[in-house]
């Protein structure tokens, strides 16, 4: 009578799990093209606005520094790494933005959208704990040495940032569909615009 007892109280829990199963719900609907939206401008503002080699390598210039300080009066020299440093701290904070906002959509969204391996996953969330520690790190150290001793810091960001982007860009790539760029090409030349 016990054993019935316990397979009884073991089916009606396995009933509860599936109920609880079947009642639960996936994505929000309503808020998914917003997250695509705004990941795919995260992932934009990164690529384009961000991590430009040229930008990164003038922002972080140990020889502007160098003439600066060698060409103008001390005050001046002052003022210019106060300015760099104050430039430097707004690009890590405006990195470390955009780096959370494509984690959020990692976390919530992309995994239901695209065919990410575990390994993919594994090696994904560890280059947004490294961007994070890196962004940490790198602003510590321009308050602690300028924007002029951080280079190291920075090729590590920068390195684990372009990894980001590339699985980033494979999550969101059906948002640039290449059907319509070669139908935007041969469109009619007549004025008429797509």
């Amino acid at each position: 009578m016990i054993s019935l007892l316990f397979y009884l109280l073991v089916g009606v829990g396995l009933l509860v799990f599936l109920w609880l199963l079947a009642r639960r719900k996936g994505a929000p609907v309503e808020g998914c093209g917003r997250q695509f939206v705004e990941a795919r401008q995260a992932l934009r503002t990164l690529q384009l606005g961000l991590l430009p080699e040229n930008l990164i390598e003038r922002l972080f210039d140990r020889e502007d520094f160098r003439y600066a300080m060698a060409a103008s009066p001390a005050n001046i020299g002052e003022l210019f790494l106060q300015e760099r440093k104050r430039i430097s701290l707004m690009w890590v904070r405006r990195v470390r933005c955009e780096i959370r906002n494509l984690m959020q959509f990692h976390l919530g969204y992309s995994r239901l959208h695209a065919k990410l391996s575990l390994l993919t996953e594994i090696r994904l969330a560890l280059d947004f704990g490294l961007l994070l520690l890196a962004c940490r790190a790198l602003r510590i150290l321009l308050y602690m040495r300028g924007p002029h001793g951080a280079g190291a810091v920075v090729v590590v960001l920068t390195a684990a940032a372009g990894r980001v982007c590339a699985a980033s860009e494979k999550s969101l790539a059906f948002l640039n569909p290449p059907a319509l760029e070669s139908f935007r090409r041969s469109s009619a030349g007549n004025g008429a615009a797509i």
